[in-house]
């Protein structure tokens, strides 16, 4: 599998690394995932599937919200300097439908994102959105009026895997990190 087909995503440390205590987050080949960059890939992919990347919405250069490409030739470069945590924005009512977007942003004190392990024969993970450690919200993909598929809090879980970037690689994609 060739790593470059897939999008590097800029990830930080609000994203938790472990599944439950005692059970550690397991790498496409096996290996307890540390410190360093990795690729998201979708746990099933097929044609059309990019990777996750980082683009506005509309108009606005800002702020950024998380997507998933349609191919590897839909990188662009983006001109936004903010952080690149994970958030969900503050719901406001006239925008409620824009708060259930995942958005890099400011460091959130509203709640927490982590992965979870799916309990299947395919493994693979989940990533959610939680307000406490019991009420969490799956992150799901939502195509919007533009066909752009979002990142946002569903009922339906997109489901991912992690690969290792290597350093070596050239790439001008952005980088996923785990801190």
């Amino acid at each position: 599998m060739n790593p470059m087909f897939y999008f590097l995503l800029a990830l930080t440390a609000v994203l938790t690394v472990t599944v439950s205590p005692g059970k550690p987050v397991l790498d496409i080949h096996g290996d307890i995932i540390f410190d360093g960059s990795y690729y998201v890939l979708p746990r099933i992919s097929g044609p059309g599937d990019g990777g996750l990347t980082l683009s506005s919405r509309g108009d606005d250069w800002c702020p950024l919200y998380f997507k998933l490409e349609y191919s590897e030739m839909d990188v662009k470069a983006t001109i936004c300097g903010q952080s690149t945590y994970w958030y969900v924005p503050p719901v406001e009512p006239i925008t409620v439908i824009e708060a259930l977007f995942i958005a890099a942003g400011p460091k959130p004190s509203n709640g927490f994102f982590q992965i979870k392990k799916i309990k299947d024969a395919l493994g693979g993970y989940k990533i959610v959105f939680c307000v406490n450690n019991n009420d969490c919200s799956d992150i799901g993909i939502f195509v919007d009026k533009q066909g752009v598929r979002r990142f946002t809090l569903s009922s339906t879980p997109f489901e991912v895997r992690f690969m290792k970037a290597i350093e070596t690689e050239p790439s001008s994609k952005p980088i996923m990190s785990i801190i």
